[in-house]
């Protein structure tokens, strides 16, 4: 099919356009035909791709603003695919399944979930460094108007905090690619990324480029000490709002963080490695250790995200095939879990009216409760601590194993980090499923089928993968060859994938074959 990959950036847009125009009684059916339609070429991109290519595929090039050098350029590889199909499949959730709960103005908030996915589609799939901040910024707006006009008692102040902390991280983001762009400039600027891999930059222009880079970026994924403004906006905004931003948008994030940080400056990776990798492992253990101590259980989801995504940053740490592969999968299983947590943190909230830990209780009980509910919580609370069997232990197992070798230490705190995740999934479940209920005021309304259809969805896409992993895994592993094989290090031939031993020997990078 040509052109795939601009249908699947303006499809949504055109038919976000179409929606606005519809009478209200249709926008839902068009908005839903629309996601479907964008879904089925998600699938249909999944059987086109080749996954012994490393590079990217399906091109685009329209020349726009060449003196500029920012051209319409798109390609899809192994590390932009998943993020893709994820976002395909959490739009087309939240829009057929998760939208009954925006009472008001439902025709704007669909609409405004279109852009939003247009706009993460076309920075995920842009090979113009340009144009890739382009995209970034033009989702921003439409997220902040979900989050101000649908949220929460604080939404305002959730709304503009998310709009400063993110407007900081766009601007980072462009100021650095700008710089590199003016320094590779023979006569125009180059921001084709293709082409910057292949041009060599001194080491300190390098360093000072990629701490930029890693600046604006860790804002939008967000790490620590950059997350302040993520358990505001999360807990304030409403479910299907907080599946697309938790879920895909802040992956934008760390998929930033392997194109741009480590694709392209492997000198200055490799030296400053060491210090992420020590950054990712604090990371971890704070946000599983500041989860534990929160009462609010959405409260409690947001901080375990931010340990959740340290992973991905230890991942890019060790930039080994075999870490990079876990990272990618790590991006996909943190998204699907904590979409599925949050809706049903969602449901759990709008049958008891509330999300105090210190008040809910006996929810699996089987004639008053929500059993269904909570039996898919208790499973996606076994998915996020990383229980063999479900999709979240193949990705952390994955990050674990490539980056022990290079990274002991931090991976061990990240390891300790899982075990933490299983404490305070064991208190949230153990008080919110267990227990007895209040014979007075606990009789809760039913959850009907199509309420817990997009559990049920995202649940069995979460068992699926963790019981078939390489049907997660299999997109990438060219394409993390291929990023890591361009660090200055030896490379070692491994039984299945190719891994990386690496040992500093000093700031020269001197080689020391095993």
């Amino acid at each position: 099919m040509p052109n795939i990959l601009s249908a699947l950036i303006w499809l949504p847009v055109i038919g976000a356009l179409a929606i606005a125009l519809l009478p209200q009684h249709l926008s839902k059916r068009g908005a839903a035909i629309v996601s479907s339609a964008v879904l089925i070429l998600d699938f249909l991109l999944l059987r086109q791709f080749d996954t012994n290519i490393p590079v990217f595929q399906l091109t685009e090039n329209l020349p726009w603003l060449e003196n500029l050098g920012l051209n319409y350029s798109l390609g899809v590889d192994g590390l932009s695919l998943p993020l893709v199909v994820l976002n395909g499949l959490l739009t087309w959730l939240i829009i057929c399944f998760c939208e009954r709960q925006i009472k008001e103005r439902s025709q704007l908030f669909q609409v405004l979930m279109l852009l939003i996915h247009a706009g993460v589609s076309g920075a995920i799939l842009s090979t113009n460094t340009l144009l890739f901040v382009l995209f970034y910024e033009i989702e921003l707006i439409p997220l902040y108007l979900v989050i101000a006009v649908w949220g929460g008692a604080q939404r305002s102040y959730a709304a503009m905090k998310f709009l400063i902390f993110t407007a900081i991280s766009g601007i980072l983001i462009l100021v650095g690619f700008l710089a590199l762009g003016w320094l590779t400039a023979n006569p125009t600027p180059i921001f084709d990324y293709s082409t910057l891999q292949t041009i060599s930059l001194p080491l300190e222009v390098q360093i000072t480029l990629l701490l930029v880079l890693l600046l604006g970026f860790s804002i939008k994924a967000p790490f620590v000490p950059f997350h302040t403004w993520l358990p505001d906006t999360y807990v304030e905004s409403t479910t299907p709002t907080v599946m697309m931003l938790g879920g895909i948008v802040a992956k934008l994030g760390t998929y930033g963080l392997f194109r741009f940080c480590v694709g392209l400056f492997p000198d200055a990776w490799s030296l400053l490695s060491p210090y992420i990798a020590g950054w990712a492992g604090l990371g971890v253990l704070y946000g599983t250790m500041i989860a534990i101590a929160q009462k609010d259980i959405k409260r409690m989801v947001a901080y375990s995200s931010i340990g959740h995504m340290s992973y991905i940053l230890l991942a890019a740490a060790a930039a080994t095939p075999l870490s990079l592969v876990g990272g990618i999968a790590q991006m996909v299983s943190h998204g699907l879990v904590l979409a599925l947590l949050f809706y049903l943190v969602g449901v759990i909230e709008e049958k008891v009216g509330t999300r105090d830990l210190d008040v809910l209780n006996g929810l699996l009980n089987p004639l008053r409760g929500l059993p269904t509910t909570s039996a898919l919580l208790i499973l996606g609370g076994m998915a996020s601590a990383g229980i063999p069997g479900l999709v979240g232990f193949i990705a952390e197992f994955l990050v674990f194993q490539g980056s022990f070798t290079k990274f002991p230490i931090p991976t061990i705190f990240a390891i300790i980090g899982t075990g933490l995740t299983a404490v305070y999934f064991v208190i949230l479940l153990n008080r919110t499923c267990f227990g007895k209920l209040d014979n007075a005021t606990a009789y809760y309304p039913k959850v009907s089928g199509l309420e817990h259809l997009p559990a049920l969805i995202l649940t069995g896409i979460i068992v699926f993968l963790g019981i078939q992993p390489t049907w997660l895994t299999r997109w990438s592993e060219r394409a993390t060859v291929q990023i890591s094989d361009r660090l200055p290090l030896e490379v070692i031939a491994n039984q299945n994938l190719k891994s990386l031993t690496y040992e500093k020997i000093s700031l020269a990078f001197t080689k020391d074959v095993q």
